[in-house]
């Protein structure tokens, strides 16, 4: 009997095409549930586990940041990290139209277009990190240099001290 095809998201068939190694998790879910909840669900540090938040520039320019779960985003040390003057969170209607991704399952790999993309610099420090993986109820699990290579993003302070 054929073994039952694996569905991959965009992200996946990036880091795939990347020969990144990763690995994924999955978990029941239908509706959007937030980091801390995931965490939880599948028994993950919150240290480990990384949110994708997408913001817009004065200049209109989109930029992600990808940060702790248990933290906030420093709207002035992000904003400086990218060279604007100010950013502010996109509204969440817009969300999917800018990324292709629904709320609860944006990542920073494959959105419909590459935008300056920043993880904060704590992932760094970690041999491994968790990430969306492109669809609600779908983590991955890989290193923060791998997830900078397919991003690509740029380590930066960007989090609430």
């Amino acid at each position: 009997m054929a073994k039952p095809k694996e569905v991959k998201t965009n992200a996946m068939r990036i880091l795939d095409k990347l020969k990144i190694d990763y690995t994924h998790q999955t978990y029941a879910c239908d509706e959007f549930v937030d980091g801390l909840q995931t965490a939880d669900l599948l028994n993950l540090p919150y240290e480990r586990v990384y949110k994708t938040l997408v913001t817009e520039g004065k200049s209109k320019n989109y930029f992600v940041f990808v940060i702790p779960i248990d933290k906030e985003l420093d709207m002035k040390k992000a904003a400086k990290a990218v060279g604007e003057k100010a950013v502010a969170m996109i509204h969440l209607k817009d969300l999917t139209a800018i990324t292709g991704y629904v709320r609860g399952g944006c990542t920073a790999i494959g959105m419909k277009k590459q935008f300056t993309t920043v993880i904060n610099d704590t992932a760094s420090e970690l041999d491994k990190i968790y990430i969306s993986g492109g669809k609600i109820g779908l983590q991955l699990q890989l290193r923060p240099d791998d997830f900078c290579t397919a991003a690509p993003a740029v380590y930066g302070d960007v989090v609430n001290s």
